[in-house]
């Protein structure tokens, strides 16, 4: 169940356990429920990367249209990573709001290098951007090279929080 617009009560109205479970338990236990999975499509600029035996998990959790979510990328043995810059797809598309959201994003091989992701308005998918080298701290676009050769067992991780469409 999907958090409601809460009922609008008449005066002298009969309160019955059914519209109390359903405005105040109900309301609750899906604040309190647990994330729901996705699967994000991982795409690039010029050559879509192939994911071959990695991995890439995707969970959110949406109270109204506020939407919390996370990505994990695992590279395999046999993935492959396109050329140009990196882009997930998010569990909603984003409200076309003025301005960008901002959150979170670790690149995990031999060294870790913090970035971040920009959601922009009315956007589908998300990208992440890091320093292109530890040499560096500008950020660039994710890609095959930034911010290092990715190599089997690197993660890549993603979090952030925006406004949906709907």
């Amino acid at each position: 169940m999907a958090l409601a617009v809460p009922r609008t009560w008449v005066v002298g109205e009969v309160v019955t356990a059914a519209m109390m479970n359903a405005e105040i338990r109900d309301q609750f236990t899906d604040l309190i429920a647990a994330w729901t999975a996705y699967t994000p499509t991982w795409t690039a600029v010029t050559t879509n990367p192939a994911l071959g035996n990695g991995s890439v998990v995707g969970k959110y959790r949406k109270i109204g249209r506020l939407v919390n979510f996370q990505i994990d990328l695992t590279m395999g043995s046999t993935t492959t990573y396109g050329t140009g810059a990196w882009s997930l797809t998010l569990p909603f598309t984003a409200a076309a709001s003025s301005g960008s959201r901002v959150g979170n994003a670790q690149a995990l091989g031999a060294s870790r290098f913090g970035g971040q992701i920009v959601v922009s308005p009315g956007a589908s998918g998300t990208g992440a951007f890091f320093p292109a080298s530890s040499a560096v701290s500008n950020y660039s676009s994710v890609s095959g090279a930034v911010p290092f050769a990715w190599a089997t067992g690197n993660e890549l991780r993603i979090t952030g929080t925006y406004e949906s469409a709907t």
